[in-house]
């Protein structure tokens, strides 16, 4: 029993002595951490671990708490992501120019049993503002859209609406130019450079199809062709008066579109939406008037209320609008000449009579450049000749070629 004793002694002795070392130890620990505490207290209110919005120290947070800061993190950086896709180059460029978007309104009074004064809505399209003078705004769409109006009227991206005057319209181009008091116009379109378009390169159309129902719809695509030739029947003989030089997209483009916007990724106004091939068997196939065309005809357009072109004072049809056995027959055409313009009449006083030009003579020519048919003269004339200028007519009479030399004036009535 001595040595059991004395062994438990011992035991007892042992564990106070093991006892007395675990507490100084974690003593001794406590004081280290309170001291790095401390210490790192500055550094971790930079940090803003322990500081709410207002500055002031929190509690530490419980492990529920920070699987919710880690779960609100992560929403977090799912928003942000979800808001770069969003806002991207296109809804940017829509920001831009959309307010300038207006729709266009056609009134007219038609019926006999109207009152004075009162007009109906013959029809809807779209509009483009593109500069402020003054007390003035102007807005440029298609001549088809504001053709036989009374009256028009355009509403602005707030949806009030405001008369407009027509301050001219040219029907070559389908382009027009409008006038409104600018005390509510906020947005004014930027002008491309057309002539820079690329195929392939995004497009984005802005208008009202359907008029008011769908007001302001944006549709995307990309450029097709940045030179299209599409013939357009201008008197409604069923045969192509005028070849228009168009850009090509496949961004959606429909009724009371017309007169729209047609912007780059820029937010920049490249072409004035105008036709649609609207066949059961086409889709994707919409077109708008370039801005190098477009510019011009509206300086003109504003400047004069026309179009200043040259004209010679005839009136023409192609040598393939009529049977061929007139070409010999009635014409005297050699057999070799297959092509050309003859004259159906002449302007009492105008430039051709003066040039001693005659009814059925045939034009074969223009200062040595074929004409083919009655586009090449007018493509001529409109583009590569200007007022005042002399040209030299290669023509055909009674089967023999002669030439004359013209001067050409500005369109007017003789």
């Amino acid at each position: 029993m001595g040595y059991y004793d004395d062994h438990m002694q011992d035991e007892k002795t042992r564990e106070r002595k093991n006892r007395r070392r675990a507490g100084l130890a974690g003593l001794i620990g406590a004081l280290i951490g309170a001291i790095l505490v401390v210490l790192a207290i500055p550094f971790l209110n930079q940090a803003g671990i322990f500081s709410n919005a207002a500055g002031e120290e929190t509690s530490p947070t419980t492990e529920e708490e920070t699987t919710a800061n880690q779960d609100s993190s992560i929403i977090e950086n799912q928003q942000q992501t979800v808001n770069v896709s969003v806002n991207s180059d296109v809804t940017e460029a829509v920001d831009k120019v959309s307010n300038a978007v207006v729709g266009v309104f056609n009134l007219q009074q038609t019926e006999f049993w109207q009152e004075e004064g009162q007009a109906v809505n013959r029809g809807t399209g779209s509009g483009v503002i593109y500069k402020v003078e003054g007390d003035s705004a102007f807005v440029v769409t298609n001549h088809h859209v504001i053709e036989g109006a009374n009256q028009v009227e355009i509403s602005l991206a707030n949806e009030k609406r405001i008369e407009a005057e027509i301050v001219g319209s040219d029907v070559l181009t389908d382009l027009a130019v409008l006038r409104v008091n600018a005390e509510h116009v906020e947005t004014v379109a930027e002008f491309g450079n057309s002539d820079k378009l690329r195929v392939g390169e995004p497009a984005i159309a802005i208008g009202n199809p359907l008029g008011t129902h769908l007001s302001h719809t944006v549709t995307q695509g990309i450029i097709s062709a940045t030179e299209r030739s599409i013939p357009v029947d201008l008197t409604g003989d069923g045969n192509p008066d005028w070849n228009a030089e168009v850009i090509q997209t496949d961004a959606a483009i429909n009724p009371g579109n017309s007169g729209g916007a047609l912007i780059n990724i820029k937010g920049q106004l490249i072409g004035i939406n105008s036709m649609k091939i609207a066949q059961s068997a086409v889709e994707g196939i919409g077109f708008a008037i370039p801005t190098s065309v477009a510019l011009p005809v509206i300086e003109d357009l504003e400047e004069h209320g026309q179009v200043e072109r040259p004209q010679m004072g005839v009136g023409i049809r192609s040598l393939s609008e009529i049977p061929s056995y007139h070409w010999q027959e009635t014409l005297k055409l050699p057999p070799e000449v297959e092509s050309g313009v003859f004259i159906t009449n002449v302007v009492q006083g105008s430039p051709a009579e003066q040039a001693g030009l005659q009814q059925y003579d045939v034009i074969v020519a223009m200062d040595g450049e074929e004409m083919t048919d009655g586009h090449d003269i007018r493509k001529y004339l409109y583009t590569k000749a200007e007022v005042g200028d002399t040209v030299e007519i290669t023509f055909y009479r009674n089967g023999e070629q002669q030439t004359t030399e013209l001067k050409l004036t500005a369109q007017q009535d003789f």
